[in-house]
Formats: structure tokens, sequence, C-alpha cells
């Protein structure tokens, strides 16, 4: 980007804020021709801001099409390629995260499930409990 599209597009990004700022302050005001063609001024602005705005070289590939450069075109299939890889890998491990969850839920749902009265496993503190009202009852 040359200093002078940077200085253009500086200008139009300034032009578009303070538009808007007008746009706003009129809107308050309810000056509504004037609010108006600040609004057209915004837009005007954004659209010199958009056009001046530097692009990815992506976006330029794109519109020149493959021809145009056969070792930028290997480069990006071999990019696609390894994204590609990446995102499988991905689905992957989401797919064993979903698994793990799945069978947490259901033992916990399992365990959850309402017993009758003495079964089922005691935790530790009313397993002690338990013994020391069966050593008192000995003593």
């Amino acid at each position: 980007m040359t200093r002078r599209s940077k200085i253009w597009l500086a200008v139009a990004v300034l032009f578009t804020v303070i538009n808007l700022a007008g746009a706003v302050f009129a809107a308050v005001r309810a000056e509504v021709l004037h609010a108006s063609t600040h609004v057209v001024l915004t837009l005007l602005g954004a659209y010199a801001v958009w056009r001046l705005a530097p692009r990815h070289s992506a976006r330029r590939l794109w519109r020149r099409g493959e021809a145009g450069s056969p070792a930028i075109a290997g480069e990006l299939s071999d990019r696609l390629t390894h994204l590609e890889h990446a995102v499988d890998a991905v689905a992957i491990e989401v797919e064993r995260i979903g698994e793990g969850q799945r069978f947490i839920t259901r033992s916990c749902i399992e365990n959850a499930s309402p017993r009758a009265p003495g079964e089922g496993t005691a935790t530790s503190s009313e397993g002690s409990a338990q013994e020391a009202e069966s050593r008192e009852r000995r003593d």
C-alpha cells in the first residue's frame, strides 16, 4: 500500500466517522433531512473505505484465478489439504469428548437412581459412623 493510498484511506475513515457522528447528532435533534444527508454521506464514506482498504492476497488470487500462478495455486492446495486434516482430527476429538460425556451422564443417572434402604455402598463418613455405633452397642 503506497503512502498516498494510506492517506486517502485515513481521510475516508475520518470522513465516515464524522458523518456518522453528525447523523446521530441530527437524529437526536429530530432533524430528519439533516440526519438523512449525513446517513447518505456515511454510506458514501463507508464505500470509499471498503474500496481503499487493503485486501488479502487470497482475494486477489481468487479474482485472477489459479491459472495466474501455478506455484501459489499449489501452495494454497497444500494449505487446504493440511486444514482438512486438522478439521478431521478436531472432529474425531470432539466425538471422543461426546462419548465420554455420554458415559459420565449415564453413570451419574445410574448412581442417582433410588435404591432400597441398606442397598449400595456407604460413603466413608457414613461407614465410620456406623462402625462407631456398632462399637458402642458392644460395650
